[in-house]
This record gives C-alpha cells, sequence and structure tokens, in this order.
C-alpha cells in the first residue's frame, strides 16, 4: 500500500513546478514589500535622527546652568520638546503604516481574480481605515490639548 507523505508531497510539487519558476516575476513581486520596509527604514532613521539632535540640544542648554530655576526651566522645555517629538513620531508612523494598508488594499484588488467583485469589500476596509486614522488624530489632539492645558494650570 502506498502511503504519501507531507514531505514527498512537497517535494512532488516543487519538483513539477520547478520549470514555471520565474526569479524576474518574484523579485518584481516583492518590490513592494522592500519598498514598505525601505520606508519604514527611512522614517527609523529620521526620528533617530530627531532624536539625537535633542538630546545634543538638550545637554547643550544645561552646560551654562549654574541657577536652580534655570535648571528648571531647562528641563521644562527638554520635557515639552520630547513630547511634541513623540506626537510627531506617533503622527509619522500612524500615516505610514495607514498608507501601507491603503496600497496593499489595491494591490490585492488588482491581483483578486473578480476585482470588480472586491471593490465593496476593499472600500470597506479602507473606510475603516481612515475611521481608525481619523480616530486616532483626534485622540492626540486631545492629548495634546490636555497636557497643554496642563502645563498652563
Amino acid at each position: 500500500m502506498f502511503t504519501n507523505t507531507s514531505f514527498e508531497s512537497i517535494a512532488k510539487t516543487m519538483k513539477e513546478n520547478a520549470e514555471k519558476f520565474n526569479p524576474a516575476a518574484s523579485q518584481e513581486a516583492f518590490k513592494p514589500v522592500m519598498e514598505q520596509l525601505k520606508a519604514w527604514g527611512d522614517l527609523a532613521q529620521k526620528q533617530a535622527q530627531v532624536a539625537q539632535a535633542a538630546v545634543a540640544e538638550t545637554v547643550e542648554s544645561f552646560k551654562n546652568i549654574k541657577e536652580p530655576k534655570a535648571a528648571f526651566e531647562a528641563m521644562k522645555a527638554s520635557a515639552e520638546n520630547s513630547v511634541a517629538m513623540a506626537s510627531q513620531n506617533l503622527k509619522d508612523v500612524t500615516a505610514l503604516g495607514f498608507a501601507q494598508f491603503q496600497t496593499s488594499i489595491d494591490a490585492l484588488q488588482k491581483a483578486h481574480p473578480a476585482p470588480e467583485a472586491f471593490a465593496g469589500m476593499a472600500k470597506g476596509l479602507k473606510d475603516a481605515a481612515a475611521t481608525a486614522e481619523n480616530a486616532l488624530e483626534s485622540a492626540m489632539k486631545n492629548g495634546a490639548a490636555a497636557v497643554k492645558k496642563a502645563r498652563n494650570a
């Protein structure tokens, strides 16, 4: 009696489809993934550079401080700058994530065997993502307003 193991099945499938493999097509299909990874790398590098500059600026501001009040003001300015930087970083990450989600939905619809049948779902996913992005942006604005109000109180 013949038994077919998972390994044999995989090996048979690979052997039968080896001549169909097209390295150029595979690279082309993988290009959007590489572009998305590059965008995340670029964003991380930009954010790291901004953070390094902020730390250097804070260190410089503390070098010549001799009075406790001036030290307190420098710490306050550094904290405000850190909150602003974190908020901007979150906005940038959110924008990139949602943009890539929208692009992925477009690619999925384009590759779908019946794109017109998928169109309604694609629109629903995009609308849901836009709603989530707007809600997050609103929450960040409300949070920033609350921090500002607390700081001025």
